[in-house]
């Protein structure tokens, strides 16, 4: 169920696409010739068990890791682009993922609406020598009212909650109303409760016409409105398709090297291990 895209970005060239994109770390290929193409507009989740390479396959989106040179054209591109100004990416593509949590939560005194603003200059904290104007505040407090965290603006990073932080980080990836999410196990570390909650923000967030880009090992996250599943193993992609076609028992037993039954309700897929036949 993915919203039609405005007239502008009709036809708009990928959001992301990797041609071949191979990285090396510690001497151990950890995404090989991996090849994907997900377009603006185009829910996508990006499956698969631990050390498949979706850790890899962010740093790579987010400019910490580099894949190996080659000859010929860019075997990564986002939004058409091989280089981008971090910023002006930022402003386009919003990034929420443990490393940010750990990293912001680790600054001292950082309270949440500076937290917010300060994914406007694309940093942990507001740089010293830039001012922030009220055009800017207006902006985090909106966001943070969008996302269902507006009580929290006056609190410390510290001090919240793995669900309240989450919502923290939305908030300050859309201070710059960027047309596409790239979140990472999103879910993780939530009480049943406000993962249910987050899901809920997640939904909200496509029907606003933001394209989501999901990464977990999780089923369970994959909501609704995204209809496409790309499955990782092995640092490549071992199967591409609908949401139909890849949450099924057979596929997710191979890709997760085990005994799994999959199960579909209420428009979202469960994995349960087979324990019985492990």
């Amino acid at each position: 169920m993915n919203l039609p895209l405005p007239a502008d970005l009709a036809g708009s060239t990928p959001l992301f696409e990797l041609d071949r994109a191979t990285v090396v770390r510690g001497g151990v290929r950890v995404l090989r010739d991996l090849t994907l193409r997900i377009p603006l507009g185009e829910h996508t989740a990006i499956l698969g068990p631990n050390g498949c390479g979706k850790s890899t396959f962010i740093k790579l989106i987010s400019r910490e890791l580099y894949p190996l040179a080659r000859e010929g054209d860019a075997p990564v591109k986002v939004f058409g682009l091989r280089r981008w100004n971090v910023n002006e990416l930022r402003n386009r593509l919003g990034l929420v993922t443990s490393d940010l949590t750990r990293d912001l939560q680790q600054m001292p005194a950082l309270g949440v609406e500076e937290a917010v603003i300060s994914g406007f200059f694309s940093s942990f904290v507001v740089p010293p020598h830039r001012d922030i104007d009220a055009g800017m505040r207006e902006r985090a407090r909106q966001a943070l009212a969008q996302v269902g965290a507006g009580a929290l603006a006056d609190r410390q990073v510290a001090e919240l909650s793995t669900g309240e932080m989450r919502r923290v980080l939305i908030a300050r990836a859309l201070v710059h109303q960027p047309q596409a999410l790239l979140l990472d196990e999103p879910t993780a570390g939530l009480d049943p409760v406000a993962r249910q909650h987050f899901l809920g923000l997640m939904r909200q967030l496509t029907r606003r016409g933001i394209t989501l880009v999901l990464v977990t090992h999780h089923i369970e996250e994959i909501i609704p409105e995204i209809d496409r599943v790309l499955l990782l193993r092995d640092g490549a992609v071992h199967a591409d398709g609908d949401r139909q076609a890849i949450l099924t028992t057979d596929l997710l037993s191979r890709a997760f090297a085990g005994p799994v039954q999959v199960r579909h309700e209420a428009g979202f897929y469960h994995a349960i291990p087979d324990v019985a036949d492990a």
